[in-house]
């Protein structure tokens, strides 16, 4: 009897210790569960905290770079724009220039009537004549110097030939009309008088051949 009062005892204690530990594991589960939930909502917030982030940065890179194409536009107009009006105006230090030689001729042709006024007449367009050289000079406008040259079709323009005594053939003889270089291009051939062979030339040229003949012959 006392046996079996103590195994009933024992099943007793057991039965009932069980629930015990199934509460413990109950709230153990749950705590995980509330530190998993906390956990997961402080990264949910940080993840949403960096893409306001982000989208904010976005937007000010996107209004930074409107910003710089509308720059550039404004830029390129203006740059455009100077660049027209430098073609547009290029001659405009020459105009210059060229009026105050425009303004001296016109002063000395006012006082071409006056009497006795032929020699200052005359000093006034040679002053006029060297001013209006030096500015073509300071250009880089040059007259080619042609007379006496040997004939260069790079630099002349032959109107006709004519014999020489004593000049070399294909010499220039006269400048008709004077060319002009502007820095590194032609931009006028100087029309030329050209010596021709002449008759003595051919002769000569002829007994040399003969001599030469002869000698062959010989």
């Amino acid at each position: 009897m006392e046996e079996n009062n103590k195994k009933q005892k024992e099943e007793s204690e057991e039965s009932n210790s069980i629930p015990i530990e199934g509460i413990e594991n109950s709230g153990t589960q749950k705590e995980k569960l509330m530190i998993e939930s906390d956990t997961t909502e402080a990264e949910l917030k940080s993840a949403l905290e960096k893409v306001a982030t982000l989208e904010k940065q976005n937007a000010e890179l996107k209004d930074t770079l409107l910003r710089k194409v509308a720059d550039f536009e404004n830029f390129k107009r203006r740059n455009e724009n100077d660049q027209l009006n430098i073609i547009k105006y290029a001659a405009e230090p020459f105009i210059r220039s060229v009026l105050q030689v425009y303004d001296d001729l016109e002063r000395s042709l006012a006082h071409i009537d006056e009497p006795n006024n032929a020699d200052s007449t005359k000093k006034g367009l040679l002053m006029v004549f060297e001013k209006f050289g030096k500015i073509l000079d300071s250009q880089g406008v040059k007259r080619i110097d042609a007379k006496g040259q040997p004939f260069d079709v790079n630099l002349h323009e032959a109107l006709m030939q004519q014999p020489a005594e004593g000049v070399a053939p294909h010499t220039v003889l006269e400048v008709i009309e004077p060319g002009y270089i502007y820095k590194d291009r032609v931009i006028r051939h100087a029309k030329v008088v050209v010596s021709a062979e002449t008759t003595s030339h051919d002769e000569t040229s002829d007994g040399t051949d003969t001599q030469n003949d002869s000698k062959k012959e010989d």
